[in-house]
């Protein structure tokens, strides 16, 4: 599954010709800050469920599913198993994310679902920050890490409509780029 720039630059990722746009519906928005100052997409309770996209994978295998997400998202391996996210259909699980995206995947009769499962790290005083908050942080960047954040938020899918999109669509004119 996707939602952010594995969409428009999957690189070396193992999939299977385009991305489908009828993913299971989680909680996605601009939370977390990454090396480059971006503010990037990650799955956050108590956001909005947005549609998400997928991807049929170019391996029967999901060890070598999961390490091609792994070396395309830049994650360690020490950090591999709680930095992708893995279901396995047939397992049984308690977490509603979980259990959404089994639900979603059962429907599609698929064996197993990964994503990249990096933490929301963009905190307003220890809490998940406003959207007020997301916009003061941009336009704190300098012209080119700016310019960055922009491009990422611009080429977001333009079905992954959250808050935090829309508002930088109204103060900031970043309509998405198709």
């Amino acid at each position: 599954m996707g939602w952010g720039s594995l969409i428009w630059r999957p690189a070396n990722l193992l999939i299977l010709r385009n991305w489908f746009k009828d993913g299971p519906l989680l909680p996605i928005e601009f939370l977390r800050k990454s090396n480059d100052c971006r503010l990037t997409l990650v799955i956050s309770e108590g956001f909005i469920p947005v549609r998400t996209l997928w991807a049929l994978m170019a391996t029967n295998s999901l060890e070598v599913a999961v390490e091609s997400l792994r070396i395309r998202e830049g994650v360690s391996e020490i950090n591999r198993s709680s930095n992708i996210g893995t279901l396995k259909v047939k397992d049984i699980y308690s977490e509603p994310i979980k259990l959404e995206i089994q639900n979603w995947a059962s429907t599609l009769q698929l064996d197993a679902v990964i994503w990249t499962n990096l933490q929301p790290n963009f905190l307003k005083n220890g809490n998940l920050p406003l959207k007020e908050d997301a916009l003061a942080y941009i336009k704190s960047l300098d012209i080119n890490k700016r310019k960055n954040a922009e491009e990422y938020i611009r080429k977001a899918p333009v079905q992954i409509d959250t808050d935090f999109r829309r508002f930088f669509e109204v103060e900031l004119g970043w309509t998405p780029i198709l």
